[in-house]
């Protein structure tokens, strides 16, 4: 029969021979280029993973600096103690701004209101022209109430600007800065929701209050004042004074009342700092 194949010691030599002495160049190319997309990305996990590490290195390196802070004041004192802790350095960082905005929206509220409205004195003493000079005063604080809103507002926008350019000079991280302006949003929203309500009815006390001088502008010469009381020839007259002077009583305890929901909220949200630094 004939032979289909090499037996013995010369099928071996037959198989070595023909196995290719390298492997295919292709095959090489392919191979350095799996390692070398393992080594990249080996190191593109690590590098991320460092960055995840250094974003949280912020907070994870308070809680020894922060256990004992249970009031707003504490949170300077223990940046006293702990100057490189960041978390510390943006949260003080942001209660001073904060402060700065409140103190700044004191004043503009202040200029709402002319001087010669607070400084008015015993109306029943006061000249005609006293009067309407007080009367166009008050319109004037009325129009300033209604245009105060966006003044307002860019001092907030500006508080939360500056405390995000520090965070980011901080390298305070993505979370803790997230989680820092999400707080300081939540704090505009209340205030500028109270805000709104009080300078409307700032508004309402100041149209009040000129109606109620419009009607001793008219009267002027034919009233007396007896005892602080004032007294009118007609009873119509006694009938609008009534109405302009109740709805003025109940216009300024509305503004009171506000204002006293003002300061109560300040103290709120001074509070709220140490929650957000115990992280609540």
């Amino acid at each position: 029969m004939p032979a289909h194949g090499c037996n013995g010691p010369d099928r071996e030599r037959w198989e070595a021979d023909d196995m290719p002495s390298d492997p295919n160049p292709k095959t090489r190319v392919w191979i350095a280029f799996l390692l070398l997309f393992v080594v990249f990305a080996v190191g593109a996990w690590f590098v991320s993973d460092l960055s995840r590490l250094q974003r949280g290195s912020a907070v994870r390196d308070s809680p020894a600096a922060l256990q004992d802070i249970t009031r707003p004041g504490q949170i300077d004192e223990a940046l006293t103690q702990h100057p490189q802790n960041r978390f510390l350095r943006l949260t003080a960082m942001a209660v001073q701004a904060a402060n700065e905005t409140s103190a700044a929206a004191e004043k503009l509220s202040s200029e709402v209101e002319p001087s010669a409205v607070r400084g008015i004195g015993n109306l029943g003493a006061a000249s005609r022209d006293a009067l309407e000079a007080l009367r166009r005063d008050l319109k004037t604080a009325e129009a300033n109430a209604t245009t105060f809103m966006p003044r307002y507002l860019a001092l907030l926008k500006s508080e939360r600007d500056k405390v995000e350019k520090h965070a980011l000079s901080l390298n305070a991280g993505n979370e803790t800065t997230a989680r820092l302006l999400d707080h300081i949003d939540k704090r505009h929203a209340e205030f500028t929701a109270l805000v709104s309500r009080l300078l409307s009815a700032r508004a309402e006390l100041y149209r009040a209050y000129g109606d109620y001088v419009a009607i001793l502008v008219a009267e002027s010469g034919a009233y007396k004042v007896v005892d602080g009381q004032f007294i009118f020839p007609l009873q119509r007259t006694v009938d609008r004074y009534d109405v302009a002077a109740r709805a003025m009583r109940e216009t300024t305890r509305r503004v009171v009342e506000l204002e006293e929901e003002r300061k109560n909220l300040l103290k709120s949200q001074q509070d709220g700092w140490v929650q957000f630094v115990s992280g609540k």
